[in-house]
């Protein structure tokens, strides 16, 4: 998954904890009304685009119950941190932030925070008993009681919410989104691989797909108010099945791109044993599908693989690479890559290198092995020492700082289409969108075009259109040029 700097449970309910804690079943609590409407909620989030979409669900069931949102943690009556639970480093940031959430807690007293996502399930008993400011722990499939529990917590009450739901979609639940042009949506929750290093079954549950038909609504919807750009979202997309119509990813991609024409669409995160040939010909056939694929492959030997209960071969993810090379050329690929896992050798982590090289992926999110409890990877122990993942780590990160480059180079004097999305955070005088095939592109107006006015426009463009940039140079991670005015 992507880490990204802004958000899984048991099949059974916790009741009261073996600390005394006062707890309760979310089956079994009556109602409780907001007292105060006007109530102000900061949510902060971290980890991967799931956790992004899910703070939105949360947002908007906040949002429904009267709660206004706030973008300051100082202005806020309710704080929720969105967690993550996928790797270590990612547990010890929620850590350190709670303890500048001390501060908030010392100044107001009746002030309520939560932690939700993948930590309230996997920390739940530590987090209320031993974090004190904490005052209710949530799991992904119950946001729905989040105003309930909320409203127990300025009663005193703590609350522990973690339940494992097999059918909870939130479909009937608007998402909150704010601004922006580009939205997720997702399309399915959990996930039914069990990859032995990953913890996301425990924590998110069995996986469950969404309506068809709703989520096509949903994509409608978004157009309709404004945003130009939308990724279907889910922890293995295209294990996606609508049960009710019988039709899987490929056909709900399909249906998507001819409900939006106009909307540029990206689907995230694939699995290589699920990659079908019909969905690769469904993305060629769409012009407003987008032509990138994120494929995880994380080792480039078979019996790492096997251990990592990742179903699939080399040979069969090569096959799917090639397959789609070939059928669409000019598709960007990106992939995840993890180093250190259990009983790696120093000979197959070579081989992940030569992977590396033989498919020339775009762009890559690369990782040190992180055991997780729960999983069967932390049975089999972590051997392979912090020295020398962290010298394979350097080595990949490298070589495909290396491939980018080159593959980057390319570029140069093409002509691409780039979704404008602002001003460059580097380059006040820039500005930065992404193309069709997710390179990041940095671009100014023509020579004489004008400057930018007081509503951000240039050259007659705003955020949210589509311009045509001439790329003049390239670096591993940016493409730079000048947009190209119609004649």
């Amino acid at each position: 998954m992507f880490d990204l700097p802004v958000l899984n449970i048991t099949e059974t309910a916790l009741h009261d904890n073996e600390q005394g804690s006062p707890v309760f079943d979310m089956l079994d609590m009556p109602n409780a009304p907001i007292t105060r409407a006007t109530r102000k909620l900061y949510v902060e989030t971290y980890g991967c685009a799931m956790n992004v979409s899910d703070s939105e669900i949360v947002m908007g069931v906040m949002h429904k119950s009267g709660y206004v949102m706030t973008d300051k943690p100082d202005d806020a009556d309710v704080i929720l941190l969105n967690t993550c639970a996928i790797r270590d480093g990612a547990e010890r940031k929620i850590h350190e932030r709670l303890k500048h959430l001390k501060f908030y807690k010392r100044k107001r007293r009746d002030l309520v925070i939560g932690i939700l996502g993948c930590m309230a399930e996997r920390m739940r008993d530590e987090l209320i008993t031993e974090k004190q400011i904490v005052d209710l722990v949530v799991g992904p499939d119950e946001y729905r009681a989040l105003p309930q529990l909320i409203a127990k917590a300025y009663e005193g009450e703590k609350g522990i919410a973690v339940k494992l739901s097999r059918v909870e979609t939130y479909d009937d639940i608007v998402p909150l989104r704010t601004e922006g042009i580009s939205a997720w949506i997702s399309v399915s929750r959990g996930c039914d691989k069990f990859c032995t290093f990953c913890v996301v079954p425990f924590t998110r549950g069995r996986e469950r797909s969404r309506s068809l038909q709703l989520i096509v609504d949903e994509a409608k919807q978004l157009w309709d108010s404004g945003f130009k750009e939308i990724t279907l979202l889910g922890q293995n997309v295209n294990s996606y099945h609508d049960d009710a119509s019988n039709q899987d990813f490929a056909d709900l991609l399909a249906r998507t791109a001819r409900a939006v024409p106009q909307m540029r669409i990206r689907y995230s995160t694939s699995h290589p044993y699920d990659m079908s040939d019909k969905l690769i010909e469904t993305m060629a056939e769409h012009d407003n599908v987008c032509k990138y694929v994120h494929l995880p492959v994380q080792s480039g030997s078979d019996r790492v693989l096997e251990a990592m209960n990742r179903h699939y071969t080399i040979a069969h993810y090569i096959e799917r690479m090639q397959k789609i090379k070939d059928v669409m050329p000019q598709c960007a690929l990106s992939t995840d890559i993890i180093v250190g896992f259990p009983t790696e050798t120093e000979e197959e982590h070579q081989m992940t290198m030569a992977l590396m090289q033989e498919v020339r992926y775009d762009g890559a999110f690369m990782f040190k092995y992180s055991p997780r409890e729960k999983t069967k990877a932390w049975k089999m122990g972590d051997d392979v020492s912090e020295e020398v993942k962290t010298r394979r780590l350097s080595e990949i990160i490298e070589q495909q700082h290396q491939i980018s480059h080159e593959i980057n180079q390319t570029t140069i004097g093409t002509i691409e289409r780039v979704l404008v999305e602002g001003l460059s955070r580097r380059d006040s005088t820039a500005w930065q969108g992404r193309t069709d095939s997710n390179k990041r592109t940095m671009f100014t107006h023509i020579t004489n075009a004008g400057e930018l006015n007081a509503e951000g426009k240039t050259a007659g463009y705003v955020v949210g259109d589509t311009v045509t940039v001439r790329i003049q140079r390239a670096t591993s991670a940016t493409l730079i040029g000048e947009i190209v005015l119609n004649s």
